[in-house]
């Protein structure tokens, strides 16, 4: 056996089948039953001629039947491809021709998007809808199979070719703008880098045929906040399952703060993964204001996105027992780090975090920077990485660098290293303002403002100006029922960030606009600044 997601999970199936795997809603999975239908789903598949290293999308909102399309594409030694359901028939489109999808699962909501982006596309043959409550009827054009028939019908052996560690395992990424762009891991590769080798928090495992026994003494109950669209909420998926742990899923299309805290006392849940603030501050404000039993509750994760300390202290507070954890990393990269509570920021304030030999800080002559130096360079990691990006040879160049034999990925984020060799990260450098000269990177801004009390929520970018080149602009979310202006903001941010990096421009929004991962819509909010500011100073 080798380290294939699809290998190791049946290991544990025939270890511990009978063991609670998946919670979604009123549906509760065993492994083996898991297991079971996603062999059924991948029989289907097989008999539309779906095979080793073709591309199947899923479509579809939080549910077992994310977790089941993405099994059954490995039992296949085919590849899984997580398409974002808030796009439209022409984003959807961009998708199913750069991934090469030769099947795709959706929601029955979906058939007329699915109908108009799958028209004409030269390898897509196969359709199977979920129903749903939505009653859309399904377009003519599109040949579809029900999901629920096609399991009931299939062929519930696991009889499959022999895999490989070499087989791919692909997370499409947009990051915070532009088209996504498919990361291309092996699964020996991601098991090690980002799946925390079958032993979270622990050492990873030294051979395949050790993870059941490992796995056998129990894990924990994981609940991803974030939709499977985003790469880390599959990830946590496979790090809760692969160390024999049970994964509680909240489904439908949207995150709710309120059942993400229902489940936590219901299910007994050990940790939640969520991205950033966007999560985190309604995760709080309802833990504040309701009545919850966390007494099980061991770590809080947010990846994907940093909490700020107001956010982050606020968890803290209403979780005392529990470690809020803010982790970094990419889909281009895995788990880098963690930032240790008490000692999670650098020199000037910016998150900062112990991270292992791996990781290193290159200058632009891709040198490692000194600790201590001061210095800032591009975050840079080496040993279990990527391929590349699929069909992308030229930023596959870009990001994946070979450097004295040792092949580096450089996701793009500028960082420095402390004296006592944590990194401290200051963000994409894409992102970041040039104002006078002056470098400013938008999140060190965000997290000043996101201090202030009567903010809920805070994008900030550049926007053009004739003196400075680029002027700091916040787009703010006021808490309900509070008023803001542009100098209570500013005296506010002049507490903790220099007077060149405080916002020239406010406009304030009822909501921030954010991708459902989580992230931030950066493209949005230059857009929503530029669009009639409500407040300009010319400095």
């Amino acid at each position: 056996m080798e380290f294939n997601i699809a290998d190791l999970y049946e290991s544990l199936v025939d270890t511990f089948g009978d063991r609670l795997a998946l919670v979604s809603g009123d549906r509760r999975l065993t492994y083996a039953e898991l297991d079971e239908r996603a062999n059924r789903l991948a029989n289907f598949l097989a008999t539309r001629g779906v095979k080793a290293g073709d591309h199947v999308g899923l479509h579809l909102f939080n549910g077992t039947e994310y977790v089941e399309g993405m099994l059954a594409a490995m039992k296949l030694r085919a590849v899984s491809i997580n398409l974002n359901y808030r796009y439209v028939a022409h984003e959807l489109r961009y998708l199913v021709e750069n991934a090469d999808l030769v099947a795709i699962l959706s929601q029955r909501e979906f058939a007329p998007i699915v109908a108009d982006a799958a028209l004409g596309a030269e390898k897509l043959r196969t359709c199977v809808l979920l129903d749903d409550p939505s009653g859309v009827e399904i377009d003519p054009r599109l040949e579809a199979f029900d999901y629920d028939e096609v399991l009931a019908e299939a062929s519930p052996e696991r009889k499959f070719e022999a895999r490989s560690g070499d087989d791919l395992f692909i997370i499409y990424t947009g990051g915070t703008t532009g088209m996504p762009k498919g990361v291309m891991w092996r699964q020996a590769d991601l098991f090690f880098a980002a799946l925390q080798g079958g032993n979270p928090g622990g050492d990873p495992i030294r051979s395949p045929e050790a993870l059941a026994p490992s796995a056998a003494e129990g894990g924990v109950t994981m609940l991803p906040c974030a939709p499977f669209i985003h790469g880390a909420a599959q990830l946590t998926c496979w790090i809760c399952l692969l160390s024999g742990g049970k994964l509680v899923v909240q489904p439908g299309k949207s995150f709710d703060a309120q059942r993400i805290c229902e489940l936590i006392p219901e299910e007994e849940v050990n940790t939640i993964m969520l991205v950033g603030d966007a999560m985190g501050r309604p995760i709080a404000d309802e833990l504040e204001k309701g009545d919850y039993d966390v007494s099980s509750m061991l770590a809080i994760a947010s990846s994907g996105a940093v909490l700020s300390p107001v956010v982050r202290d606020k968890l803290q507070e209403l979780v005392p027992d529990a470690l809020v954890l803010n982790n970094f990393g990419a889909s281009e990269t895995g788990h880098q780090g963690s930032a240790v509570p008490g000692e999670d920021t650098g020199t000037d304030g910016r998150p900062s975090f112990f991270m292992d030999e791996a990781n290193s800080v290159l200058d632009d002559d891709h040198k490692p920077i000194a600790p201590g130096s001061g210095k800032i360079g591009k975050l840079a990691r080496s040993g279990h990485v990527p391929l590349g990006y699929y069909k992308d040879e030229e930023k596959t160049r870009e990001r994946f660098v070979t450097i004295d034999d040792i092949r580096w990925v450089l996701p793009g984020d500028s960082a420095t290293v402390e004296e006592d060799g944590r990194i401290t990260v200051y963000g994409r450098g894409s992102g970041c303002i040039n104002s006078g000269g002056e470098k400013i990177f938008p999140e060190e801004v965000e997290e000043a403002l996101k201090s202030h009390p009567d903010v809920y929520d805070v994008l900030v970018v550049g926007v053009d100006d004739e003196k400075w080149m680029q002027r700091v602009a916040a787009v703010v979310a006021p808490r309900p029922g509070k008023q803001l202006d542009l100098k209570v903001l500013q005296d506010h941010a002049r507490k903790t960030i220099a007077g060149y990096k405080v916002p020239r421009q406010l406009k304030l929004v009822t909501q921030v606009e954010r991708f459902p991962s989580g992230k931030p819509d950066y493209k949005w909010a230059k857009a929503t600044a530029q669009d009639a500011p409500d407040e300009v100073q010319v400095r």
